[in-house]
């Protein structure tokens, strides 16, 4: 299993250099970026999937005052049992230079406890930013890409029931007041922090532009001299987002993810000499009820039901293990492979490695 899994890492390290050069690649542009959207709905049409409104009064609440607005008056007192409609939360992502008319697709997820939203309909939800402005309004089926059944007190489900996403489900109304092409400067934002990286790229768009168009500010942030109004810096960033950088060694690192245990480094990771003893302490608690009855029916003994535990403590491996020098990804792998560790145990492995000097790596769990 572990020679499998290694190889995996091979691969993935191998797809971290393979990646692409051109500055559009590794930069964006500071103030050019989405912003989010939120919205509270209902959804009607459901087959008898929706919130409980027993418990979930803020769903009966919600219908009072739409069809209030619809003109319709709901006898107070009345309990409205409803069992196809479902209070939910709408978000959406406003992209930048976003126009009036424009369509955005949107989230919808259940906020109460409503079964399943398949089939269901959002009715007009407005979407609000976080001024508390209204930009987008939403509204269409939801499709929803998991699938259930129940009966007899059995149920199947596969993926979520209580999301679901509209395609096109949002029209902007407003849009956002942009500063683009208003000034004479622009700046570059690395998607990763490197010095190196940012004086590179100051320097390539300085031979295309000539020089002292771009200064790297700090190991994130390039800032640009563009030519002032709003088409000729969308042709200049064009031709410089298309420009070429050979990058530099990135720096050695080893991600581990806690959570699903997966290990991943890139080419530049090196090991040092060192010897590892690795070993497996499993521990078995076995708790059986025996039940004792007495020979006779009729002669007056009782039932005893008696639990035995039995602690059965195992351990294997544990033998020390030379680990040569690696200077290069293949022979890390091979390395690793050699001590025959599972992937939990690669993780203390890895760390015990780095806290002894000898894992030439920044190793960061996630």
């Amino acid at each position: 299993m572990i020679r499998g899994f290694i190889v995996l890492l091979l691969w993935l390290g191998l797809a971290i250099t393979a990646q692409a050069e051109r500055i559009r690649d590794l930069t964006s542009v500071q103030g050019v970026r989405e912003n989010s959207l939120i919205g509270y709905g209902l959804v009607v049409g459901l087959d008898g999937t929706g919130d409980q409104t027993t418990q979930t009064p803020f769903t009966t609440q919600t219908l009072n005052n739409m069809l209030s607005q619809l003109g319709i008056t709901v006898p107070a007192g009345t309990n409205m049992q409803l069992k196809n409609v479902a209070a939910v939360m709408v978000t959406a992502s406003f992209p930048a230079f976003a126009r009036q008319g424009q369509t955005i697709d949107v989230v919808v997820s259940s906020m109460g406890n409503a079964k399943s939203l398949r089939g269901g309909t959002l009715l007009m939800t407005p979407l609000k930013g976080v001024d508390n402005q209204v930009y987008a309004l939403a509204q269409g089926n939801i499709l929803v890409g998991g699938a259930g059944a129940a009966a007899g007190g059995s149920s199947v489900q596969v993926n979520q029931l209580n999301g679901g996403r509209i395609s096109n489900g949002a029209i902007i109304e407003r849009e956002l007041a942009s500063t683009f092409g208003s000034g004479n400067t622009l700046n570059l934002q690395l998607n990763n922090e490197d010095f190196t990286l940012a004086q590179q790229i100051s320097d390539a768009i300085n031979r295309y532009s000539g020089y002292g168009s771009a200064t790297a500010l700090d190991a994130r942030t390039i800032q640009v001299r563009v030519p002032t109004g709003g088409s000729s810096q969308v042709r200049f960033l064009a031709d410089i987002q298309n420009i070429e950088v050979n990058i530099a060694p990135q720096d050695a690192r080893v991600i581990i993810n806690s959570r699903t245990g997966s290990v991943v480094m890139n080419q530049e990771v090196m090991l040092g000499n060192c010897a590892v003893a690795q070993g497996n302490l499993a521990v078995t608690v076995n708790r059986q009820l025996n039940v004792s009855q007495p020979d006779t029916p009729f002669g007056g003994g009782q039932t005893v039901v008696t639990p035995q535990t039995q602690i059965d403590v195992r351990q294997s491996g544990g033998a020390v293990q030379h680990v040569n020098a690696s200077a290069s990804l293949n022979n890390v792998v091979r390395a690793l492979n050699a001590l025959g560790a599972s992937p939990i145990d690669l993780m203390s492995i890895l760390q015990a490695m780095q806290s002894a000097g000898c894992l030439r790596a920044r190793l960061e769990i996630i």
